[in-house]
């Protein structure tokens, strides 16, 4: 669901000390420049303009020469297919700036009274992070795979399986290919994102939700099917996803950032 749970700034700063996250986190340069050092190795040079993300659990460190400052948000539940810390640049009208100056905004106003507003920009960031990272990360012919997918997920009648055949592949190479560079099979793309499509639904619909339409509306031809897969997804049936929902966002706090003693 790529919920945002935390948003923080950091003024003029020389050093972040070693720590991770139990989410992702995006760092977005607002002024300066800098290096993110991975303790297993490896290292993110950035600057103005720049956004670094984070998996959970990463262990890193942030410095700078003549310091930097940044917006930084922590995501929960995150819908991304990246398995290792990421790095692209903003886009030249600086619309994911304003997507993180926004998200900072609505959180420090409460996240109680903008829960929706920080589910849509944690999303938002997420897509941003999907798609300008992805022109050097994904093989072209996986990418293709990636693109009929998620212009036809809502289909109930598209044939994977179909679409697959007619590549100038084998589907079992092709299968290893897209799971080598997204850690998930075409199939399980498929499934997540109609499933993470229709818990967005759940929540813009609330009580008033109907699941079967829900279900069609995201590619399902059986409800039933459909709701055994959400299940199996999210841990609820979809008529409890809502309230489930609302009880983890009381729940959430800044603890989320573990600092690591050196």
């Amino acid at each position: 669901m790529s919920t945002i749970i935390y948003v923080g700034k950091h003024s003029l700063t020389f050093s972040v000390p070693k720590h991770s996250h139990k989410t992702w986190e995006f760092i977005y340069c607002t002024s300066g420049n800098g290096t993110i050092t991975f303790e297993e190795g490896g290292e993110f040079s950035y600057q103005e303009g720049t956004v670094v993300g984070i998996p959970p659990e990463v262990v890193h460190t942030n410095t700078s020469k003549d310091g930097f400052t940044n917006i930084h948000i922590n995501i929960q539940d995150m819908e991304i297919y990246h398995r290792n810390p990421i790095y692209f640049a903003d886009d030249r009208n600086g619309y994911v700036r304003n997507a993180f100056v926004a998200a900072f905004h609505y959180f420090k106003e409460g996240i109680g009274e903008h829960d929706l507003l920080l589910k849509a920009y944690g999303h938002l960031i997420a897509a941003y992070a999907d798609t300008y990272y992805k022109e050097r990360f994904y093989n072209e012919t996986v990418e293709e795979i990636r693109n009929s997918i998620i212009h036809n997920y809502a289909d109930s009648n598209y044939e994977l399986d179909k679409y697959l055949a007619s590549q100038p592949f084998s589907i079992d190479y092709l299968r290893k290919l897209f799971k080598n560079e997204l850690g998930v099979t075409p199939h399980q793309y498929l499934s997540d994102l109609r499933l993470q499509t229709a818990a967005e639904w759940l929540c813009s619909m609330g009580k008033e939700a109907n699941m079967t339409e829900v279900s069609r509306m995201c590619g399902f031809r059986e409800p039933l099917y459909f709701s055994r897969m959400f299940k199996k997804k999210y841990g609820v049936a979809p008529t409890y996803y809502i309230e489930t929902q609302k009880a983890l966002q009381g729940s959430v706090t800044e603890n989320n950032v573990k600092i690591l003693q050196p």
